[in-house]
């Protein structure tokens, strides 16, 4: 049974455009001070996770198959239930992305799926399912495929190569806040200062 798109949105705050104050900068979800350290936040009427992962599980145990909406608000209260980084269920977020990806094959979907199984298996495995993206045409100006691959590289200790990627994605993205993250990444790599 596929639920309504609402549970998703609930979950994830679909559809509303994120500012990020001025002087407020991306952080990893790992990095000490995102979700590892407890934080005040506002959660607007439409992203309520709470009641999004209720309606998830109501949705699960009426039965059935789960539709590409159900599955994608499943994954989301994954996230959601997880108080930190660490807590996170990535073995079944890997599950719930094979069965999407079965859905709703793409290469964005493999994408995310290598991420979970290289959080769930090893970053060996998830680099595995990323470099077999490499060559997919789509992906060639997407900056989460070099930076992805650049997470794995550095928790396999290949910093030359973790750091190209993040050089590469930072020319990628369009978005100073995200190329300001990456490019601390590649700096990382170096064991240098943060480049701006």
């Amino acid at each position: 049974m596929d639920g309504p798109p609402s549970v998703g949105r609930h979950l994830q705050g679909q559809g509303r455009e994120v500012a990020l104050p001025f002087g407020v900068r991306l952080v990893r979800l790992a990095e000490p001070g995102s979700r590892d350290q407890p934080a005040t936040r506002t959660v607007e009427p439409e992203c309520r996770p709470a009641v999004g992962v209720g309606a998830n599980q109501r949705a699960e145990q009426l039965g059935g198959a789960l539709g590409p909406y159900a599955l994608q608000a499943a994954i989301a209260a994954c996230h959601a239930r997880a108080r930190a980084a660490a807590d996170t269920d990535w073995a079944r977020i890997a599950a719930l992305y094979d069965a999407l990806a079965q859905l709703t094959p793409s290469p964005v979907i493999e994408l995310n799926r290598a991420v979970a199984i290289g959080m769930a298996f090893g970053p060996a495995a998830g680099l595995e399912l990323v470099d077999a993206l490499v060559s997919e045409a789509s992906l060639a100006g997407y900056q989460f495929l070099p930076s992805v691959r650049g997470d794995l590289l550095a928790k396999l200790g290949r910093s030359d190569e973790a750091r190209a990627e993040f050089e590469r994605a930072a020319s990628l993205t369009q978005n100073a806040r995200e190329r300001e993250l990456l490019l601390r990444r590649a700096a990382e790599c170096s064991g240098g200062a943060t480049r701006s």
